[in-house]
């Protein structure tokens, strides 16, 4: 009987050994996690109260804040030259909900002469304007951007040949012409010039065409009327740029926007 009740008391201070070692262990965790997180929360307490020195992204102030009105960014006696007994000697403006960042205007005339003919011109003027985004760059960047998809879209406008481009200079930051023919009713003969003024993308579309005979409009002098048209914009946009800002209340078009002006030509 004190054998038995000897064997039973060492069997049950081994299982309690266990039960001792696991309230210890845990005692002995707890102040471990404990000394642990009151360390962490100390370090991300002083961390945090540490100022960054991490430089904030400072967007880049564009140059024109507005466009000009692109009906008048033309005198009227370049219209007048250009476009010989325009339709609408005051251009006709696309329709835009945006037109702080969004404007163009047409023009176009037949002047006829008689049996010598007729002469066919169309003319457009489209602005764009782009302001810094912190997500898709400065003003000048995305500006770059649309010049550079502007004059592929010219160069490559359906049913073109003999196309060629060129820079031009002296007109704004950047200025590209592209010159080609396109075969409609009669030869319509085109010169598209891009250009960009630091934020703004410029496209002057100019082409004309003979009727009834008459000859063939000289390509060299669209280029040229157009290289001209061209500069006066950009000089009507520098203009407005001096003129007192009015709210737009609309934001700035995204980077794949183009312009509604057409870079082919209107029969």
């Amino acid at each position: 009987m004190q054998r038995s009740a000897s064997r039973l008391t060492r069997v049950l201070a081994c299982a309690a050994v266990p039960v001792i070692l696991t309230v210890a262990g845990c005692s002995s965790d707890s102040g471990k996690g404990s000394t642990s997180d009151s360390g962490k929360k100390k370090s991300d307490s002083s961390a945090s109260s540490q100022p960054s020195t991490k430089p904030s992204a400072t967007l880049e102030k564009v140059a024109f804040a507005k466009l000009p009105d692109p009906c008048k960014a033309l005198a009227t006696k370049t219209i007048d030259s250009l476009v010989a007994e325009a339709k609408e000697k005051n251009g006709t403006a696309a329709k835009s909900n945006d037109l702080a960042n969004r404007a163009s205007c047409t023009w176009n005339g037949l002047d006829t002469d008689g049996t010598k003919g007729s002469q066919y011109r169309w003319l457009s003027v489209s602005l764009v304007r782009y302001d810094s985004h912190a997500s898709l760059g400065s003003g000048n960047k995305r500006a770059e951007e649309q010049y550079n998809k502007q004059i592929e879209a010219a160069k490559t406008t359906e049913g073109a040949r003999d196309v060629k481009a060129e820079q031009a200079g002296g007109i704004g930051d950047q200025a590209t012409s592209v010159t080609y023919g396109v075969k409609k009713d009669v030869e319509f003969l085109n010169t598209t010039i891009v250009s960009r003024t630091q934020n703004v993308v410029i496209t002057i579309d100019y082409n004309g065409a003979a009727y009834e005979g008459a000859s063939a409009p000289d390509q060299a002098k669209l280029l040229q009327d157009a290289i001209a048209a061209t500069k006066e914009t950009v000089s009507s946009v520098g203009a407005a740029a001096d003129q007192p800002a009015t709210p737009s209340g609309s934001g700035s078009p995204s980077g794949s926007a183009s312009p509604s002006g057409s870079a082919s030509p209107q029969s």
